[in-house]
């Protein structure tokens, strides 16, 4: 790509194969403070409050956790209304920003969906969409963990993490695992009701996708209507997303995950390899805002890899709000940009923690006699402690989740009625794509 006055953050640092030393585990009682000693509670049925201690970012893994290469199932869009539909009708596609994109353009006419609690509905009716394609049906695998793109990028970021805590409601339901992100009504109250200053740079990141993207593979270059900047792809609209299905695996976990992709370079094939992630951050003007940028790389380089997007574009703004650089990273390039730095984090340490925490979880939810697959459970992650498991039990608890709507805990009940009905059987797999192919190595 050419990239408008490209500036290096960070110079690549040989790939040396680094050998890894392994992670100790040990076992500890349940507790109701998250220990900081590695250690995790032995479920039962007698005991609904089990924790997983933090893991240690200190000592190498010596061992990688197998994660293969997302291979897309299905896309879909959302429309100006906020309306599902299996078309490709909100696909973008990448063009060059023009030098010096002013991103507070169109602020005052931005369409902002509002921040909601992170139900499942469209991911679900995605899969109920696929079961129901002959043609699409036979490359749903059987299907150990659903979510959404956001919620593996916070569990799997979790031991990098310093500052925010989050909870998430967790379903069991035929052998799948399903994850939404708990959002109190205090707390989405505080998400939309921001403060103008930080809700006018959110909206920086909206405008740079616009001038980044265009309607066709090709900018149109006619006549700007109504005064709009050369290079602007139109007014924000945030309820307009165009998003992929993949399915992966971590460890041993098949996983369904959905997430909203930027835009597309060149033409479209129906697979990841074309899919580009669109970022804004401050110049750099020293070794702190370096060393503040790289550590936000790792959360560019989760959001990516867990959805097979091979490329990152950044787009370097003022604090007012003009871009001033862009550079064009590569997804599997990030981890040596920071290896060998004093805060460096390592993708290996993610993806154990990851697979370790999942098993976890997965014996949680199938201790104890008196669940079933209506019962919601509360995982709650404390930086630097860990994780608690809880099961919901108080009837003030579940009316939380349900919220007042058609839903059995947090799955709309037509979903959780289809899976019954359905009772999840082994499907025919297609050759699965290794973890440890050239192109999508750690």
């Amino acid at each position: 790509m050419s990239a408008t006055g490209k500036r290096a953050v960070a110079d690549l640092l040989d790939d040396d194969g680094d050998a890894h030393n392994s992670l100790l585990h040990s076992q500890g009682a349940d507790g109701h403070r998250p220990p900081k000693k590695q250690q995790t509670s032995t479920p039962s049925s007698k005991s609904y409050l089990s924790t997983l201690s933090y893991p240690s970012t200190s000592t190498p893994i010596l061992k990688q956790t197998p994660f293969q290469q997302p291979s897309q199932l299905i896309s879909f869009s959302y429309t100006p209304e906020y309306v599902l539909e299996f078309t490709d009708s909100a696909l973008r596609y990448f063009v060059d920003p023009p030098v010096g994109a002013k991103l507070d353009y169109g602020y005052e006419r931005w369409v902002r969906k509002p921040d909601e609690r992170g139900r499942l509905d469209g991911l679900l009716k995605a899969i109920s969409h696929i079961r129901k394609d002959p043609m699409r049906a036979p490359n749903l695998p059987e299907i150990g963990l659903v979510s959404w793109r956001g919620v593996m990028t916070k569990m799997l970021a979790a031991p990098y993490e310093e500052r925010e805590g989050w909870d998430l409601n967790v379903m069991f339901v035929n052998g799948t695992l399903y994850l939404e992100e708990h959002l109190t009504e205090a707390r989405l109250k505080e998400k939309n009701d921001m403060e103008p200053r930080q809700r006018r740079q959110s909206y920086f990141g909206y405008a740079f996708e616009s001038y980044c993207t265009s309607e066709t593979p090709t900018r149109q270059n006619g006549p700007p209507s109504s005064g709009a900047p050369f290079g602007w792809g139109g007014d924000v609209n945030t309820n307009v997303q165009w998003c992929s299905v993949v399915r992966t695996k971590l460890g041993d976990t098949r996983m369904v995950i959905g997430g909203e992709v930027d835009c597309i370079r060149g033409r479209y094939t129906g697979k990841t390899d074309s899919f580009v992630e669109l970022k804004t951050s401050l110049v750099i003007r020293g070794p702190h805002d370096e060393g503040r940028f790289e550590k936000k790389l790792l959360k560019f380089y989760l959001q990516s890899f867990l959805l097979g997007v091979p490329e990152i574009l950044v787009g370097f703004r003022t604090p007012a709000g003009v871009v001033t650089t862009t550079q064009t990273f590569k997804t599997i390039h990030l981890p040596r940009l920071v290896r060998g730095k004093p805060d460096a984090w390592d993708p290996l340490i993610c993806l154990d923690w990851g697979h370790r925490f999942l098993t976890f979880l997965r014996k949680v939810v199938q201790a104890g006699d008196d669940v079933s697959s209506s019962s919601v459970w509360r995982v709650r992650f404390v930086p630097s402690s860990g994780v608690s498991v809880e099961l919901l039990s108080g009837q003030p608890d579940i009316d939380e989740v349900v919220n007042g709507e058609e839903r059995v805990g947090f799955l709309p009940r037509w979903y959780w009625e289809e899976v019954a009905a359905h009772q999840q059987t082994p499907v025919k797999q297609t050759t699965a794509t290794a973890a440890t192919l050239t192109d999508w190595q750690l």
